[in-house]
């Protein structure tokens, strides 16, 4: 059998050093895995989609048009967003597996932010160290990165690898208020970030502010995933965004469309008194009971 030739990857875009997370993700309790979002900057999910749900999702993004970034051919991501071409990925927007937690994380008010697939071929450098989020606004996310709540979902359809572009982040680097922190920098690398090497099906969860790159795929088989956007109802951006095209929102799944709210929808409220009536007494989202301990 011919042996598959893997483009060169350039020598210094090669990160020399791996420190693989250990984390037991699968045996964490709902409360731990809230924690290890809210505090670490990640959470885990292995194993959350079955094989056929992938085998699905993978023939019906297969014929997907897709574009390449501006710093390399092998890595490229799909010229519209997929839940418009895959009823498979359209599906994925309110499964009920992740629905639950994110309803647990945020409440029940969820607005579905944007999709995105990505084919990360071999030969592909590693994306820089980065965050997806920047509070005034970019022109790689508009200004739906201006929103102070953002959580992005990233469901693996190929086993992560040490060779096969697994994800990095740098822990806890989304609560820094150090000017090192600042969502408009990025970094080559850093010897306190970790590598996440999963099976496939695996969900990864992010806050959009945490530092997250990965390295280059060095294997002989490309790497696919799809990434999906939420966000709290109250968290919207701080300038209006292109809404939804509703005659595509109609035709989305009836598991989906709850998610496609307004992407406008906000929680402002400009005059604030200072003893509004209807005070409430309790509130579990910032119990700091909530993590369990």
């Amino acid at each position: 059998m011919e042996k598959t030739q893997i483009p060169q990857i350039a020598p210094d875009e090669i990160i020399d050093f791996m420190n693989v997370d250990q984390t037991d993700h699968a045996g964490m309790t709902r409360e731990q895995q809230v924690r290890q979002l809210e505090v670490e900057g990640y959470a885990v999910f292995p194993g959350i989609l079955n094989d056929e749900r992938i085998a699905r999702i993978k023939s019906e993004m297969a014929d997907a048009e897709m574009q390449p970034k501006s710093y390399s051919e092998y890595q490229t991501t799909s010229v519209q967003q997929p839940q418009w071409h895959s009823p498979a990925v359209a599906e994925l927007i309110g499964y009920p597996p992740m629905m639950d937690f994110l309803k647990h994380l945020m409440g029940e008010d969820i607005l579905f932010t944007r999709g995105l697939f990505q084919r990360t071929h071999p030969g592909s450098p590693g994306i820089s160290m980065h965050t997806d989020g920047q509070p005034h606004g970019s022109d790689l996310f508009g200004y739906e990165g201006s929103c102070p709540r953002l959580i992005r979902v990233l469901y693996y359809l190929d086993e992560l690898t040490p060779q096969r572009a697994p994800f990095r982040l740098i822990p806890r680097s989304h609560i820094s208020f150090h000017a090192d922190s600042s969502p408009y920098v990025r970094y080559k690398s850093h010897p306190a970030e970790i590598t996440l090497v999963v099976p496939a099906g695996t969900a990864v969860l992010i806050p959009s502010l945490l530092f997250h790159a990965t390295h280059p795929n060095q294997d002989a088989q490309s790497r696919e995933l799809i990434q999906l956007g939420y966000r709290p109802g109250w968290a919207g951006p701080i300038q209006p965004v292109d809404e939804w095209d509703p005659e595509r929102v109609a035709g989305v799944p009836d598991i989906a469309k709850p998610f496609f709210k307004s992407l406008n929808t906000t929680g402002l409220v400009w005059e604030q008194p200072h003893k509004p009536t209807g005070m409430k007494t309790d509130a579990r989202g910032v119990d700091p009971g909530r993590w369990g301990d």
